[in-house]
């Protein structure tokens, strides 16, 4: 069985090496050296250096992925209430990912390449559990839709995209006008009153 605390040395190695490092130069020889293993260990725990830089995104959202499943599981929440939360998760999740000094910032081409594939396996991750919630909504009769699985695809990535506001940066202004938009087609798409949906209020003074 592989040691937990040996997987979490290799991860934090490369961690260490991408502060004054580009993804691209390091390589897995060096991960290992700076891990105080062989190469021929590390490759027990990961198959390649894409994964171990996998596995780092992936530790920094354990907590936001915990937090989808306790919302999914905890029926006696209105589930647009459980959406607004975890949405505010999804957002304080890609906040801190940025603002921790462990944060590898060797340079602004790392920091882009990192934070989209930290969205996307947010993204894909959350996807499964918001969709639950759907699900719950349209059993109980507060939601109308016949593709639960889309439109909780569809909604992360707008939020994921819009409340984060790095890959595609727009005013405080125009990022409310979009969240709005999305808010209106919830409403209509869910066949849910106009307005029912005012009180998911959202950060986006980024």
């Amino acid at each position: 069985m592989p040691d937990s605390k040996k997987y979490d040395i290799i991860l934090d190695a490369l961690q260490q090496l991408l502060e004054d490092r580009t993804i691209q130069s390091i390589s897995v020889s060096e991960i290992a050296q700076k891990a105080g293993m062989g190469k021929g260990s590390l490759y027990y725990y990961f198959p390649s250096k894409e994964a171990i830089l996998d596995a780092l995104i992936e530790r920094s959202y354990e907590k936001t992925l915990q937090t989808a499943k306790n919302l999914a599981s905890q029926t006696d929440i209105a589930p647009f209430t459980r959406m607004a939360m975890l949405f505010q998760a999804c957002q304080n999740s890609s906040t801190a990912f940025l603002m921790q000094p462990e944060t590898p910032i060797s340079s602004a081409q790392d920091i882009a390449f990192l934070h989209q594939k930290y969205l996307t396996r947010l993204v894909s991750e959350l996807k499964p559990d918001l969709t639950e919630i759907i699900k719950q909504g349209i059993e109980n009769g507060e939601i109308h839709f016949d593709h639960p699985a889309a439109l909780a695809e569809i909604v992360l990535i707008v939020i994921a995209v819009k409340l984060d506001n790095s890959l595609f940066p727009t005013s405080p202004e125009e990022t409310a006008e979009t969240l709005k938009g999305l808010i209106a087609l919830l409403e209509k798409g869910t066949d849910i009153a106009p307005g029912t949906l005012n009180y998911l209020t959202f950060t986006t003074g980024k």
